[in-house]
């Protein structure tokens, strides 16, 4: 079953730049921003009047928690790459600048969330890179006229999803991923309603691309993309979900070879390759671990159980 959600989780994430790529020749970044989230939040919204079961116990401080984690992984993250591939950088390049993002969470996982982050998981995530620099070269060998200081762009969308990453993982209310969405969807709705209006390109094209485009990121970068990450992210933790990232770069790669005419050559391959080693590393490593630390649990009972 977790093998079957991380394949789906990396499509659907993959699914974000590809949509935002199909988008972008028809309007601004900000305007299908505000088309993505303003109807989908208020269909949640209503959905969450009608049942409200899982909305009770609810403080209010958890409810601000979950807005700011909105802001983070979908406001900030969000308006960054779809600025950047506006800009004219690749849906490939930017999420092949994404790609960092495990290796920053990785190396913050320990001293933040006390969490145990073996050898072998360290080697893989230092493999996950590399298969990312490869195809980071690979792509901008190519040169498309894009300015270098767009190329930045991207990492502040990653370090703001780091940062949602690290809130929701320290938060001790455990939130129902339908709470969480619904108010991650109505913050960004927020944000991307004034930023449009304000930049008065709130109306939204009548072009049938566009709308093909919203949808397309509504099923599924929104509902696929961002709950399967939560979903994942509560059941593996902060490792493991961000070494899935990993893959997006060459996925997304490939995927705007075949749609958009990208480039796709040999040195891309080989960086999909190291990739996928850097995945089955990590997820080994990680089970390891946890047998490693079960044992010294159960060694360290049975002297106890002796005694007693």
């Amino acid at each position: 079953m977790n093998f079957l959600l991380s394949i789906a989780f990396v499509i659907c994430w993959s699914s974000g730049f590809i949509g935002a790529k199909l988008g972008a020749g028809s309007a601004s970044a900000v305007t299908i921003l505000m088309w993505r989230f303003l109807p989908l939040a208020v269909i949640l919204i209503v959905v969450a009047a009608v049942s409200r079961a899982s909305w009770r116990g609810l403080a209010v401080r958890d409810v601000a928690r979950q807005a700011m984690i909105g802001t983070l992984s979908q406001s900030g993250y969000l308006l960054t790459v779809y600025y950047a591939i506006q800009l004219g950088v690749s849906s490939g390049t930017t999420a092949l600048i994404d790609g960092v993002q495990p290796l920053v969470a990785g190396a913050l996982a320990g001293p933040l969330l006390h969490q145990y982050v073996s050898r072998r998981q360290w080697l893989g995530l230092c493999l996950g890179v590399s298969g990312v620099a490869i195809v980071t070269l690979a792509d901008a060998a190519v040169g498309t006229g894009v300015a270098w200081w767009a190329y930045l762009i991207p990492f502040l969308g990653m370090l703001s999803l780091v940062a949602a990453t690290f809130l929701e993982s320290r938060s001790r209310t455990r939130v129902a991923p339908t709470v969480s969405l619904t108010v991650h969807c109505a913050t960004s709705a927020v944000i991307f309603t004034a930023l449009a209006v304000s930049a008065g390109a709130a109306r939204p094209p009548v072009e049938l691309s566009f709308w093909a485009a919203i949808i397309w990121l509504v099923a599924l970068s929104t509902f696929g993309g961002y709950g399967l990450y939560w979903l994942i992210l509560r059941r593996s933790g902060v490792t493991k979900v961000n070494t899935l990232m990993f893959l997006m770069a060459p996925v997304t790669a490939v995927w705007g070879a075949l749609m958009f005419g990208e480039t796709f050559g040999p040195q891309t391959a080989l960086g999909l390759a190291v990739g996928l080693a850097a995945v089955v590393i990590v997820h080994r490593g990680d089970t390891s671990s946890m047998r490693v630390r079960a044992r010294e649990a159960d060694d360290a009972a049975r002297p106890a159980k002796h005694g007693a």
